[in-house]
């Protein structure tokens, strides 16, 4: 062993892999859909109170829209992740034309519908796609040492 080879610390190059469980995207995908909850509460009293159950159903529809997309996106996210960085992008990519279809797929056959009305679903799309990704940038670590959420401080007594 020579001197160069010493100095050099070892990496172990058969790491075990993440667990699909523990991976980042799909731990900030359940984190979002915890924190829709602060979304759907006052969006379908509103969409109640200014458009009767057509509203709220329409909002219902709306907030369900945005939760299958966000999980759809996590793991399609996730699923290229494991076949490379290439793999990755073009799924992100590839994902949310995807998505986008499966949104539009979902709103043309009931728009014309008598329990749908299009203001209170568009804007609750809008709102909560924003609004959830704006919160959860509070809760997204942008550290390699911590992928997916910040970790929670611990508390003085806890080891």
């Amino acid at each position: 062993m020579n001197v160069m080879e010493s100095a050099v610390p070892r990496v172990e190059a058969h790491a075990a892999p993440l667990d699909a469980s523990d991976a980042p995207e799909r731990a900030v995908a359940r984190d979002m859909v915890r924190r829709s909850v602060v979304f759907a509460v006052p969006l379908l009293v509103g969409g109640a109170l200014g458009w009767g159950w057509t509203g709220a159903a329409s909002v219902g529809l709306a907030l369900a829209l945005v939760l299958v997309n966000f999980v759809l996106g996590a793991a399609v996210i996730g699923w290229g992740a494991r076949m490379g960085s290439s793999a990755m992008m073009a799924a992100a990519m590839g994902g949310y034309v995807v998505r986008l279809g499966i949104v539009t797929a979902a709103v043309l056959p009931v728009r014309h519908h008598a329990w749908f009305d299009l203001l209170p679903f568009a804007v609750s799309l809008l709102v909560t796609h924003l609004g959830l990704l704006i919160v959860e940038t509070r809760h997204v670590s942008a550290s390699l040492a911590f992928p997916g959420l910040k970790p929670r401080p611990q508390s003085e007594g806890s080891p």
